[in-house]
């Protein structure tokens, strides 16, 4: 099961996140999101946990709990919903023409 964590500390690490869920299962793998610009962590992360009730044991432990002064929000990942690209750069300006 794959699990969302937010609202974390910029300076949680994907120790301290197999840590805080070792102790409700087995942790398969932590992916903490950073940001591509600035290398810095977006707040977010990912946790998967194979077994089904450890995971549900994690999230249910977990949500609303205290990571360094801020109050995590712990569920089920849902899936990535498609965006629609983006219009970009076409913009268009009407009546912007010069004032005497």
């Amino acid at each position: 099961m794959r699990i969302y964590v937010g609202n974390m500390p910029f300076s949680t690490n994907e120790a301290q996140l197999t840590n805080m869920f070792h102790n409700h299962g087995t942790v398969d793998s932590v992916s903490v999101v950073m940001d591509r610009d600035t290398g810095r962590a977006k707040g977010f992360a990912f946790v998967e946990m194979n077994n089904q009730g450890e995971a549900n044991a994690a999230i249910h432990a977990l949500n609303g709990t205290d990571c360094d002064g801020r109050t995590i929000v712990v569920n089920e990942a849902k899936p990535r919903e498609e965006r629609s690209p983006r219009s970009g750069g076409h913009r268009s300006f009407n009546g912007g023409g010069k004032r005497w």
